[in-house]
């Protein structure tokens, strides 16, 4: 069995959703309302269990993730394509692929805009000055926008763990002292 193709086919659903949702809100000139959205979903599926327990466990019937998922875009305000959306991922019992699509439709509009996000990870969280500082010299290598996703991880003892795309910079203390440990036991 291959382990990857749940989530090669999780990545396909959602990426055709976000498509879709992408397009009516770029006809319709709403691209800034899918952006408050990504955000909103973000931090829902982030901060309540409730709530991912509801759109991941098969529990519930469609009809129950209809009306939940329409009481919370109510609440959320978000916009009207991404109710009609997320209403229509409940009835085809589709729910569990929001979060790839969260993040798919953050990938697009990002590109579109010409975009790159660059995942960092530090032992400390990053100053503004700093944030800044990176962001700059990020966007000079890549010659495109550099948006800064930023998380913490404290084992990495310091320094910082860049990833743009493919590409991966690792700085951190914890990867040196690796490096070093691999070293020892090749003399040794």
């Amino acid at each position: 069995m291959d382990v990857s193709e749940p989530a090669s086919i999780s990545t396909g659903i959602a990426k055709r959703y976000a498509t879709a949702v992408y397009d009516l809100a770029k006809e319709a000139n709403d691209v800034k309302a899918i952006e408050t959205d990504i955000a909103a979903l973000q931090d829902a599926m982030a901060e309540s269990g409730d709530f991912n327990a509801m759109i991941h466990s098969p529990i519930y019937t469609r009809d129950q993730q209809g009306a939940a998922v329409t009481a919370l875009a109510k609440k959320m305000k978000l916009s009207g394509v991404m109710s009609n959306t997320l209403a229509l991922m409940a009835q085809k019992r589709r729910l569990f692929v929001l979060p790839q699509l969260v993040q798919t439709l953050r990938d697009l509009i990002a590109e579109d805009k010409g975009e790159v996000t660059a995942e960092v990870t530090s032992a400390k969280a990053l100053t503004k000055t700093q944030s800044d500082k990176l962001a700059k010299t990020l966007t000079a290598s890549m010659g495109k926008t550099v948006t800064i996703h930023a998380t913490v991880d404290e084992s990495l003892i310091g320094g910082l763990v860049v990833k743009v795309g493919s590409k991966m910079i690792d700085t951190s203390i914890r990867s040196k002292l690796n490096s070093l440990q691999n070293v020892m036991k090749e003399v040794g």
